[in-house]
């Protein structure tokens, strides 16, 4: 049981119409589970629309602000004057009654991956909640809190931004022991006047913390003296990550592998030695981040380090998976990095430096050599220079190594006429016309990243690219 009617209207201040208890929290009834409450949100539908739809499916309850049209007066219902003030009044309830340790993190790039190694690095020393998509906007957060057990020994919460203003409510509500910010990079610079503008939005995630709080922040940035400052305002004690001599805990050696990255490093006077199981800088550095709030919250590191090691990049960040194209012939498959979430120049640096490192295999198919291919969409809200940061990506090191680059969207057009012609792979309006062309393109042995910015529909590429998979064959002993 997460919520009786009775503590639920206390902490909204709403009147339930019948009483009920329910085990769980719900914004979308194609997901909804047996017990939930059904938080009707006005998004692009009014969720009021789908209320009936939710009992009926079997919701315990459901958060409104009025009764809605074919719903009895005496069904489970939990009237308030705002919906998403109500589930926003949820989630600072939830918070305020967890004895858990709470984290919280931002950034412009990594926090949702870095969200999950914490709960991986967490969650060999005591229960973790954490959104299981990435929940972090302004009904993601108090979502995820009020979806808070009692018991939990820790939470992580991921906190997002697209404007001014947005995380500071979101770090209160969150009120965290530890705020994280992995990195400030060009991302949503068409809502702010620079990077620095970027990086004090990025810094006001230390505004919630408790007291005596812990700030976490990479140190390698031109902006970490703003983060810095930010913390020391909100009175916290600092702990910087990354790989310049100087921070507390940092990378000095990374090993990118085909299927995992090594990293020695130090936190502070202490050598420490971790992997990851997926290839790339940026993952190491983060990594080093989540130890440096392990090491925050006062819990094992060695165990943390051991953890670490099981934990695996996700679906559109970085997951790498081997595409089987013959149902008798194992060997004739390549391998898809699907990266397709979102982009900006600094995450699509780091992709491309993980297909750079990645090891084709040659002889299979009908191309003999085997290839380093990128699908790339464009990488959107980057204000003014938004052309010349396309552009510039032609001329990162790592594109040295890589083989074909397929271009969709009119600002990566901006990339495609960067590159030699050698290099050139088609270029598209839409990733809808690229989706086509994706079964010529590969060949067994290949390494292909996809990625781009959510609104590009890259994701859809990568399903073309999956359907290619061939199911094995049963073999008869």
């Amino acid at each position: 049981m997460l919520w009786t009617s009775a503590e639920a209207a206390e902490a909204t201040g709403g009147r339930a119409l019948a009483p009920f208890e329910v085990s769980g929290v719900s914004i979308d009834t194609r997901t909804i589970q047996p017990g939930d409450l059904f938080v009707a949100l006005k998004a692009a539908r009014d969720g009021h629309d789908f209320v009936a739809q939710a009992l009926a499916a079997g919701a315990g309850a459901a958060l409104v602000s009025r009764i809605p049209d074919g719903v009895p007066e005496d069904a489970p219902l939990l009237l308030v004057d705002d919906v998403l003030t109500g589930l926003e009044d949820l989630g600072r309830a939830a918070r305020a009654r967890t004895r858990a340790k709470v984290v919280a993190v931002t950034g412009s790039v990594g926090k949702t991956s870095t969200k999950e190694m914490l709960r991986t690095v967490l969650g060999g020393q005591g229960t973790v909640h954490a959104a299981e998509k990435s929940y972090n906007n302004h009904w993601g957060v108090p979502l995820t809190l009020a979806r808070m057990p009692r018991d939990v020994d820790f939470a992580v919460i991921e906190i997002g931004m697209n404007h001014p203003g947005e995380i500071a409510p979101l770090a209160r509500m969150a009120r965290p022991h530890v705020a994280m910010v992995t990195i400030v990079a060009p991302a949503h610079l068409a809502a702010f006047e620079s990077i620095q503008g970027i990086a004090r939005e990025k810094a006001a995630i230390f505004e919630g913390l408790e007291p005596n709080g812990v700030a976490v922040f990479n140190g390698d940035l031109e902006v970490s003296p703003i983060l810095r400052a930010a913390a020391l305002h909100a009175g916290a004690r600092l702990i910087s990550f990354g790989e310049a001599v100087g921070n507390h805990h940092r990378v000095e050696e990374v090993t990118i592998k085909d299927t995992c990255t090594v990293a020695q490093g130090r936190a502070w006077r202490t050598p420490i030695l971790f992997k990851v199981m997926v290839p790339g800088r940026h993952f190491a550095v983060n990594a080093m981040g989540a130890l440096a709030v392990v090491h925050a919250l006062r819990r094992d590191r060695a165990l943390a380090i051991a953890s670490l090691a099981q934990w695996q990049a996700g679906a559109g960040r970085g997951l790498r998976e081997r595409i089987q194209l013959d149902p008798v012939d194992s060997r004739l498959s390549f391998e898809l990095i699907d990266d397709a979430y979102n982009s900006n120049p600094a995450s699509l640096g780091a992709s491309l430096e993980v297909l750079a490192a990645a090891e084709p295999r040659n002889g299979l198919g009908r191309i003999s050599q085997g290839r380093r291919i990128a699908y790339l969409g464009d990488m959107k809200e980057l204000g003014a220079r938004e052309k010349a940061l396309h552009a510039a990506i032609a001329a990162l090191p790592c594109m040295e190594k890589i083989d074909l680059v397929h271009c969709m969207g009119p600002l990566m057009r901006e990339m495609w006429l960067a590159l030699p012609e050698h290099k050139r792979g088609h270029w598209t309006e839409t990733s809808d016309k690229m989706v086509a062309r994706v079964a010529h393109d590969l060949d067994a042995g290949d390494v292909v990243l996809a990625k781009g910015s959510l609104s590009m529909g890259v994701g859809r590429v990568v399903d073309a690219i999956r359907k290619m998979r061939q199911a094995p064959a049963d073999v008869e002993g």
